[in-house]
């Protein structure tokens, strides 16, 4: 682990390892409950918990599939929710007005994606 990493943090993934514009899912860290996921729009990468706050489902039919096909909102399979990419408010569906769970994520100038190491549980 490199200097620039701090105790409590671990690296998800690679900036490259999500294609630009879209998104991917990561399965739970050693401990966790919940997988994550990662939204990428060039640099910048947008994680969260992949539950949807109506009733906790992964939000995902198939794998990296969280996106809407104009690829400007998370959508939930379960439900038809939709979500905004920039902060995960429900803007329709069954949790309106709620959020999905954020991870504070960070590109290092190296292009590894950063996340808290216990984001999940």
């Amino acid at each position: 682990m490199s200097d620039d990493i701090a105790a409590g943090e671990r690296v998800l993934c690679h900036i490259e390892d999500i294609p630009d514009g879209e998104a991917k899912g990561f399965p739970p860290a050693p401990g966790a409950f919940t997988g994550l996921f990662a939204i990428r729009r060039g640099r910048q990468v947008w994680v969260y918990v992949n539950s949807c706050p109506h009733i906790g489902l992964p939000l995902e039919p198939v794998p990296d599939r969280f996106l809407d096909a104009k690829r400007e909102r998370i959508i939930c399979s379960a439900h038809g929710a939709r979500f905004r990419i920039e902060d995960g408010l429900c803007l329709s569906g069954p949790c309106y007005n709620e959020y999905l769970e954020a991870v504070p994520a960070r590109v290092e100038p190296d292009g590894r994606v950063v996340v808290p190491e216990d984001a999940g549980l």
